[in-house]
């Protein structure tokens, strides 16, 4: 299944570090992004002003992206200075407050400019994961003063591969890619299942056996990686069916319109998604332990209800006071961690040492510090150890790292 790249949907982007003459209005009502002069590599060198449409977002870790549709003004303020070299900036209208001002002095400012739609400026916090997690995406580095932009071209390039890590950051700022060659998949996934959503335990089988050329023996990392990659690609290709055929029925009762209908199917919608990659993410790890012999209980219970996903060797083990606790071993397994991963600290007391498998990408530094001290080992496989920080990686194990600690014990 082809992945596409970020040079289908992006001309090109930007970064740079938000000054408070931007953004607070105790310092000033310019209205102004400055310092982004050299994006009219993207936008143009226009004599006059231009205005555009532009969509102000502000991007947090801990709650959906928050944004207004609007235009915004791209002029050279030095145009009446024939004797100084251009400088271009962006003006923003006043209904852009609500979200430009949620951003500080220290903040980040991204410039996107799509191939199409409007351009996007997209603002989040110094210290957040969606900061490193779209200076990967971009392949940009931020620069040392608000006073410059960094940015990347990807008009000269194809950019990034939508592989499962680009596609979940592109989610982030409401972004849905799709699947290039849905249609060729559809059939085979129509003829398999019908117009219907099968048991998650056999569509991660059809997953797996779909990438045969995956040795999940050899390199349980990458296999996870594309089993995850693939089975989100052909879950997204068979709803887009399925709710598209649904959506065109409409959601009419007696002639009117059903609101309640449409909101509970929307719903619907949505929770599927969530639990789907949940359990996807526990049917290939189960998978990858089978492959490798290794003993362990799915879904176990220890002394609380909420026990941990996998226990190791299991639950016989777990509970005979006569078993050695170093050879105890617990992973809890979140597609995102967010601040969910304190869950896992509360299953199995016996085990002090907890590890949690993610797909996250570029986690913050401040987040796994706290992870660290909590005594919480995360897990990621190794082609998402890339959107790290270098100081981080001493921090985080691979997949197959993990499975060499959990052969040991056993």
């Amino acid at each position: 299944m082809r992945q596409g790249s970020l040079s289908d949907h992006f001309l090109g982007a930007g970064v740079k570090i938000l000054r408070g003459t931007e953004v607070n209005p105790a310092v000033s009502h310019g209205h102004e992004l400055q310092g982004i002069s050299d994006f009219r590599a993207f936008l143009g060198s226009p004599e006059g002003k231009v205005r555009l449409p532009v969509s102000y977002v502000w991007l947090s870790d801990d709650e959906p992206p928050q944004g207004v549709d609007l235009t915004g003004t791209w002029y050279d303020s030095r145009r009446q200075q024939s004797h100084r070299e251009p400088e271009y900036r962006l003006y923003y209208p006043a209904a852009a407050e609500e979200i430009v001002h949620r951003a500080k002095a220290g903040d980040v400012l991204f410039l996107c400019q799509p191939t199409e739609g409007p351009l996007l400026a997209l603002m989040c916090s110094r210290d957040s994961s969606i900061l490193h997690q779209l200076l990967w995406l971009f392949d940009l580095k931020l620069p040392d003063s608000g006073y410059e932009i960094s940015q990347n071209d990807l008009r000269e390039k194809r950019g990034r591969s939508l592989d499962l890590t680009a596609r979940y950051i592109l989610e982030l700022i409401g972004l849905e890619v799709l699947p290039p060659d849905e249609e060729e998949w559809l059939g085979r996934l129509l003829k398999k299942f019908g117009n219907t959503f099968p048991a998650t335990r056999e569509f991660s089988a059809f997953a797996r056996n779909a990438a045969s050329d995956v040795d999940a023996r050899e390199d349980p990392d990458q296999a996870l990686v594309e089993w995850m990659d693939l089975e989100e690609r052909l879950f997204m290709t068979l709803e887009r069916h399925i709710v598209g055929d649904r959506l065109e029925q409409g959601f009419v009762k007696d002639g009117q319109a059903d609101v309640d209908a449409f909101v509970s199917f929307s719903l619907s919608v949505q929770n599927r998604r969530k639990s789907r990659a949940g359990w996807a993410l526990g049917n290939h790890t189960e998978a990858i332990l089978e492959l490798h012999g290794l003993g362990y209980k799915r879904e176990a219970t220890t002394e609380k209800r909420n026990g941990p996903d996998f226990l190791f060797p299991g639950e016989e083990a777990y509970h005979d006071p006569d078993w050695p606790e170093n050879r105890l071993t617990m992973l809890g397994a979140k597609t995102t961690c967010k601040d969910r991963w304190r869950q896992v600290l509360a299953e199995a007391d016996r085990i002090s040492h907890k590890h949690l498998l993610t797909l996250e990408p570029g986690i913050s530094l401040t987040q796994t510090d706290e992870m660290q001290k909590s005594g919480l080992q995360l897990v990621l496989p190794r082609p998402i150890h890339e959107t790290y920080q270098p100081v981080q990686l001493a921090q985080l194990i691979d997949m197959a790292s993990f499975l060499d600690l959990v052969r040991s014990r056993q």
